[in-house]
């Protein structure tokens, strides 16, 4: 890369390109090399990071079966894991606690639900309510993906959902405990996240989490934002082993949330050829 050409500054700026940079580095160290791991496949198109590249990527290896997913804490619906799918014809459900951010979606993403294929609820998650919320708005307990990303209670109410067994599992990790800190915050109903670094769970809890629901760790972003779960009877040979949090821990690289894909996200009617 040449350095002293302006023309790259001025079309991505100096921080895009040395973000891309670091990435294509880390991605050439002999750790990331082995196909098996997830991490060079991740790109962005609405997710927050480049969780929708990982997606693809796992389900490329299990197939999909039922295109329908499940998200919890997807804001205002710019950015989030299961957009892109929605885009690509899947149906799902989303349930998100702040009430601006409900009425948006409504607005945005209007097509998408007056078609049948975006369900949207306006709650916040507790343990006691969202098994009631997914059976109640969900035609079949098959579901291709779960995404978690509530900021804070994602180990408990991960632990308490029963009436689903979706094929893969997204939920936000606390990078800030390091393999091997098995640790989550206390659970409370109202709790939320107060933007410092006490939030969620360590890798390792979530990892045991998830074997004890039968699923097997297979990946993190490369942010450090998310893990990355397969239900262990679709793994097959297909992922890293072993599947727990020394093997895929990524540390907090949340400056890497800069990257984009060059535009903000925007949402509105397409016609469909």
């Amino acid at each position: 890369m040449n350095f002293m050409e302006p023309t790259i500054f001025k079309s991505y700026g100096l921080d895009q390109v040395m973000l891309h940079a670091h990435w294509q580095q880390s991605m050439a160290l002999a750790r990331n090399q082995d196909d098996k791991r997830l991490l060079k496949y991740g790109y962005k198109v609405f997710s927050q990071n480049d969780e929708d590249g990982i997606i693809q990527e796992i389900l490329r290896r299990i197939d999909v079966e039922s295109r329908v997913f499940v998200e919890f804490g997807v804001g205002n619906g710019s950015e989030c894991n299961s957009l892109w799918l929605l885009m690509l014809g899947w149906k799902g459900l989303w349930i998100e606690a702040q009430a601006n951010n409900f009425k948006q979606i409504t607005q945005t993403h209007s097509a998408l639900i007056e078609r049948g294929n975006l369900s949207v609820i306006n709650e916040f998650t507790t343990i006691g309510n969202i098994d009631q919320t997914i059976n109640a708005n969900l035609d079949s307990p098959e579901i291709d993906l779960l995404s978690i990303d509530i900021d804070f209670n994602d180990y408990w109410v991960w632990e308490a959902i029963t009436s689903i067994q979706p094929r893969i599992v997204v939920v936000e990790y606390n990078a800030t405990w390091r393999p091997p800190l098995s640790v989550t915050v206390p659970y409370t109903d109202d709790a939320v996240w107060n933007g410092t670094n006490y939030f969620g769970a360590s890798l390792t809890a979530l990892a045991k989490l998830g074997q004890s629901k039968g699923y097997r760790l297979v990946g993190c972003c490369f942010a450090g934002v998310n893990a990355f779960f397969v239900r262990s009877d679709l793994c097959k040979d297909d992922f890293l082993k072993p599947g727990d949090a020394v093997e895929h821990y990524e540390p907090a690289r949340y400056f890497m949330s800069a990257i984009s894909s060059g535009h903000p996200p925007g949402i509105g009617p397409l016609v469909e050829i």
